[in-house]
């Protein structure tokens, strides 16, 4: 295993940065394929969200891959490599897997123990499986991660330390008032549909907000979101749909105003803003769930308005104290970082032990041949007695060193024991790599669907 992670994310970089090298659906499926056209990857996946953009790599040369990586996303976010540099962060091997399972588990997020970060690792697997970039490893990883992830809200309280963005946001609006008291009665505005933009209506309408207004570029997804709001069964709470051309109208009579789309400009500049207050007595909350923003940071200024952003998201998470049970899961990730490890280690070495017990098969086959031709007077029964004797004894021989490679294999340091199984019995290096091979195609058809 040489895994690779080159990243920035809202601990190592300001959100002015983050905000620059957002990277787009269209931008990530490309970073992917460029990924895997440099001569160091043999495998690549995207994990990008409002708050990290992290390039996962499966490489056989570590400086080398440090610095094409590095250089593919500086080229793909559009921020200079020099500029860049200073806010990425690296980590190889073993301590990839410790931050992944890390981030799976809340505990690298904005907001401590917050659970969208489950369907944000699932959705970046399941983008490298469809573009074919994602092999055995990257496959282990992320499928693993995502157990971990569960296991960790599972197991332990950390679903009390965290929340989600729009939970943790909404309460920045209301500032120190229950966020239900705070939003009974009120009218929110949601520009956008995508998942973070219909958790956001989804937790407003849980509030006890009178009204949903829905405003996005696709109609027919706005549409939808509002369905699922009114369906039986659902929130209860009254939503509609308004085009984006109406987003100005509705600032002068909603009260509360998300917004999370995947723009790449501003959707609400200061002077519609300051337009609106105008024609309103009331004063305006806005949360800022984009990246890049959505609404103008100048909006700060406006009297009568409170601009909630993800950059004033990232101040206030640092002041929001850990649960106990982050201990837990930190001991969680440690245990499952070992164990992910030492299946590596042990898969590893599978292909050639393989290729052992393939090459001795063969021997006792020519050995049976050549004994048959000798003894051509051995009836059947005979013959199959032989056969079977011949080999029971190889199995037996091989049998307590192979096992016992395998538990050696699977401890730190194990993956030479392949190397010297390889040259201790002579083995051919392109049977044992047609074994890896048709290992990566099952694996590929093991996982696909089911993320």
């Amino acid at each position: 295993m040489s895994l690779l992670v080159v990243g920035l994310s809202h601990r190592s970089a300001p959100v002015s940065v983050l905000e620059r090298a957002s990277l787009s659906a269209e931008a990530q499926g490309k970073l992917l394929q460029d990924a895997l056209a440099v001569e160091p990857t043999a495998e690549a996946a995207v994990l990008a969200t409002c708050n990290r953009i992290e390039l996962y790599a499966d490489v056989d040369k570590f400086h080398a891959g440090v610095a094409e990586l590095s250089t593919l996303l500086s080229q793909h976010s559009g921020v200079g490599l020099e500029e860049l540099t200073p806010y990425l962060y690296v980590h190889y091997e073993d301590r990839a897997v410790h931050h992944l399972f890390s981030v799976a588990c809340g505990l690298d997020s904005m907001v401590v123990g917050e659970g969208q970060i489950l369907g944000q690792i699932k959705d970046s697997l399941a983008l490298g499986q469809e573009l074919h970039s994602a092999g055995r490893l990257l496959n282990d990883l992320f499928q693993q991660s995502l157990r971990v992830g569960k296991r960790a809200h599972s197991e332990t309280g950390i679903d009390r330390a965290g929340q989600s963005l729009v939970t943790f946001g909404l309460e920045q609006l209301a500032e120190g008032t229950p966020t239900g008291e705070w939003a009974e009665g009120r009218s929110a505005l949601v520009i956008g549909a995508g998942s973070m933009s219909s958790l956001a209506a989804a937790t407003l309408a849980r509030a006890g907000v009178a009204e949903v207004v829905v405003a996005n570029r696709t109609r027919e997804r706005a549409e939808r979101l509002v369905r699922i709001l009114t369906e039986p069964g659902g929130t209860g709470v009254r939503a509609r749909v308004v085009d984006m051309a109406a987003v100005a109208g509705e600032l002068t009579r909603t009260d509360v105003v998300v917004s999370c789309t995947g723009a790449t400009g501003l959707v609400l500049g200061a002077e519609a803003v300051e337009t609106a207050l105008a024609a309103r007595e009331e004063p305006l909350a806005l949360l800022d769930l984009a990246m890049p923003r959505d609404i103008d940071a100048a909006v700060h200024r406006l009297a009568g308005v409170r601009l909630v952003d993800i950059e004033s998201l990232a101040g206030a998470s640092a002041d929001v104290p850990m649960a106990a049970d982050v201990d837990r899961v930190r001991a969680i990730v440690a245990a499952e970082v070992a164990a992910f490890g030492a299946a590596q280690r042990a898969a590893h070495i599978t292909p050639t032990v393989v290729a052992l017990r393939a090459m001795a098969a063969d021997v006792v086959a020519g050995e049976i041949a050549r004994l048959e031709g000798r003894l051509p007077g051995l009836d059947e029964r005979q013959r199959a007695e032989v056969a079977q004797t011949v080999r029971r004894v190889v199995d037996k021989l091989l049998h307590a060193p192979t096992v016992r490679i395998k538990q050696l294999a699977a401890e730190p340091g194990g993956a030479g024991y392949a190397d010297a199984l390889r040259t201790l019995f002579d083995l051919d290096p392109e049977t044992v790599a047609s074994v890896s091979r048709a290992d990566v195609t099952d694996a590929d058809i093991k996982n696909r669907g089911r993320v």
